[in-house]
């Protein structure tokens, strides 16, 4: 059952998120992306804001990955959407049952999640893919409270190992488990961290990543959750 306020818990963080303009480098980045545009997207209008969490407040289920994509969620406005990662996952979410429909394009196409929420702990594309930890540590206290928002969540599936650490960070106990594709974790509270190589354009071009190994995790996600 949904938390009572949890829904406008997660509205003010994605106000504020939207908002926010704390770390100078992110901000100078993100927006001279936006105006720059990559050839392919000259028509469109970047987003080139902060990018909050998307879902369902009720999500049992919640999808941690890095940061925006300069020419994805930066282009969008909304996580995993535009680029080539979110195709992959949105395609496993809705082979999953989490998602009504394999793409995600941009923030009027219809999608919607059911059981799930997807976020990361950085929320403005960082140059090359890598936030300070300055960076990281100022975008915590969105994605903390995202973590107390809902009620029902019993898995967290970390997608890469950097999105592992700032989980294991905030809500594991001990020593951090060993990084790996399919690994599992109990955490204090009772859920379960859930390990998955990042479906970036490095592992799934390698076949590092594969979507039946995608699908695998996602798989016991439904298992963890029931």
């Amino acid at each position: 059952m949904e938390s009572p306020g949890s829904r406008r818990v997660l509205a003010e963080v994605a106000s504020e998120v939207t908002a926010c303009r704390v770390c100078p480098r992110l901000v100078e980045w993100r927006e001279r992306v936006g105006r720059t545009k990559r050839a392919a997207y000259r028509d469109d209008e970047y987003w080139a804001r902060g990018v909050p969490g998307f879902g369902d407040p009720d999500a049992r289920l919640l999808v941690v990955g890095l940061a925006p994509a300069a020419h994805g969620a930066n282009r969008t406005g909304r996580m995993f959407t535009g680029d080539r990662s979110g195709d992959w996952l949105y395609r496993a979410l809705h082979r999953a049952g989490y998602a009504n429909q394999p793409q995600s394009t941009h923030l009027d196409d219809g999608l919607a999640l059911t059981g799930a929420w997807i976020t990361a702990p950085v929320k403005c594309a960082p140059p090359d893919n890598k936030p300070t930890p300055a960076e990281r540590d100022a975008c915590m206290p969105f994605m903390r409270r995202e973590l107390a928002a809902f009620a029902s969540l019993k898995v967290v599936v970390v997608l890469g190992g950097f999105a592992q650490q700032v989980v294991w960070r905030e809500v594991g106990s001990g020593p951090r488990p060993r990084f790996g594709h399919g690994a599992e974790a109990p955490l204090p509270d009772g859920r379960t961290l859930l390990c998955s190589y990042h479906p970036s354009q490095q592992n799934t071009f390698t076949g590092r990543l594969t979507e039946p190994m995608l699908d695998a995790v996602f798989t016991r996600a439904r298992e963890l959750s029931a």
